[in-house]
């Protein structure tokens, strides 16, 4: 019975003693190694991407596996999965699917990128010597998951109408005679969605009044009744402008003091080629192999607790680092301040298993991102909130306020740029672009003149 099942799997590619953690696919002929081999070879991808790359590969299978004889060419599976993504494929009036996928459809959004993430894959099988010899049968007539993604990647290699993975079929048209049979689909455009921030008027409110401790809610004791750890994160959140995947890199040398202006100091670091603490080691990576024997947060599989990811922050010193710039300039103190009564009053110091890291949980192992949602959505719904993107209320709400006060205070988009480190300076526009609210104001305020 044909199958595939998504897996973890530990690879190494030669005798040294570098192994990689990595997504894997499993099928009745054993693991895809193809597609595990390219993976490994695409070392500036993020966990996110690797995932996301084994997910489309899984759904093009199934989708083979459950339409197995009914194509004769390679072409016709391709536009029928191509139908499948975007239409989905159960029947709307009987709700029965044959097939046995009952997939929903798919935005275009979403399917151009699963199919865009095929084509990468198919591309690189293509260039690879060994493809041609593995087809050794009709690709109707092919019995492995292997036989078959190498028929696919013949056929874009011969034809070159295989998943359009340009980002604009008119202008592939024009630079070619040939265009790819299967497109991509005309994506509805949307210039700059609405700044979804997190409300203002209650920042205070979450910091004060959500964010207390489990089970002390009637503690006297003020410093065991406040969560100072999730009122410090959020506060990096909501006036630094910090990812919330950023901050649990955070390394508790990461952390000072300017004893002039008693502020806090943050620098986040690249989590693997960011400079030691410890000088004796040549990067972050180094440092926490051979200091504690684990590697850093985003290679850990994204299905692991402790995975947190970085989005390339653009970094600020050649000791690859960034400094977290706080406004109003005063939040750092206030920071500081929640900071110290977290490493004072409740942080819990690592047993056994030391680390690095500046939050923990309460058996001492680094902090998760899952338990921070956790709390902060506890916190929010303390206050009467509801915890929605759409309302602002998640932790990347914070960042999008971050963004908004920034431009209402005047700062040029360049020093926005600067202050949320993106590498172009339009990325901002989506957390500074004024609310419909706004407008409708501004509207009325010109009515009135």
């Amino acid at each position: 019975m044909a199958y595939v099942l998504k897996v973890k799997a530990r690879y190494r590619s030669d005798n040294t003693g570098k192994v990689l953690r990595l997504p894997a696919l499993w099928t009745e002929s054993g693991l895809l190694l193809s597609h595990l081999r390219y993976l490994a070879k695409a070392v500036n991808r993020g966990q996110s991407w690797r995932e996301r790359s084994a997910f489309a590969i899984m759904l093009l299978i199934r989708y083979v596996n459950a339409n197995d004889g009914l194509f004769d060419k390679t072409v016709e599976l391709l536009e029928n999965f191509n139908i499948a993504l975007r239409a989905g494929t159960i029947d709307l009036t009987t709700l029965i699917d044959p097939s046995g996928l009952y997939w929903r459809p798919r935005s275009a959004d979403d399917a151009n990128n699963l199919l865009q993430l095929i084509t990468h894959y198919t591309d690189w099988l293509a260039e690879q010597p060994e493809y041609a010899t593995a087809r050794a049968n009709p690709f109707k007539r092919a019995t492995s998951a292997e036989q078959r993604l190498n028929w696919c990647a013949y056929y874009h290699k011969n034809d070159n109408v295989f998943l359009n993975h340009l980002s604009n079929s008119e202008e592939a048209k024009s630079r070619s005679a040939f265009t790819r049979r299967v497109e991509r689909q005309y994506q509805v455009p949307v210039v700059v969605e609405e700044v979804k921030k997190f409300p203002e008027e209650y920042i205070i409110k979450l910091l004060d009044e959500g964010f207390i401790r489990a089970g002390s809610e009637s503690n006297p004791d003020p410093n065991m009744r406040a969560d100072f750890k999730g009122r410090a994160i959020t506060l990096l959140m909501h006036y630094g402008g910090v990812r919330k995947s950023e901050v649990f890199h955070l390394y508790l040398d990461d952390i000072g003091v300017d004893k002039k202006r008693l502020e806090a100091v943050v620098r986040i670091y690249h989590p693997s080629e960011g400079v030691s603490p410890d000088k004796r080691y040549k990067s972050r990576q180094d440092y926490l192999l051979q200091r504690f024997q684990r590697t850093p947060r985003t290679m850990y599989l994204k299905s692991e607790r402790l995975h947190a990811g970085w989005k390339a922050p653009v970094l600020s010193s050649r000791e690859k680092y960034f400094k977290v710039d706080f406004f109003p300039p005063d939040k750092a103190t206030e920071f500081l301040y929640n900071f110290q009564n977290y490493l004072k009053y409740q942080r819990v110091d690592p047993i056994g298993e030391d680390h690095p890291y500046a939050f923990t949980n309460t058996l001492g192992q680094p902090e998760t991102i899952k338990n921070f949602q956790r709390l902060h959505k506890a916190a929010v719904n303390r206050i009467g909130l509801a915890h929605e993107k759409y309302r602002g209320t998640t932790e990347h709400g914070h960042r999008h306020a971050f963004g908004y006060r920034l431009a209402e205070h005047g700062f040029t988009q360049v020093e926005i740029q600067k202050m949320m480190r993106h590498r172009s300076p339009t990325a901002c526009l989506v957390y500074t672009q004024p609310t419909n609210e706004d407008l409708r104001e501004t509207m009325e305020r010109r009515m009135e003149k």
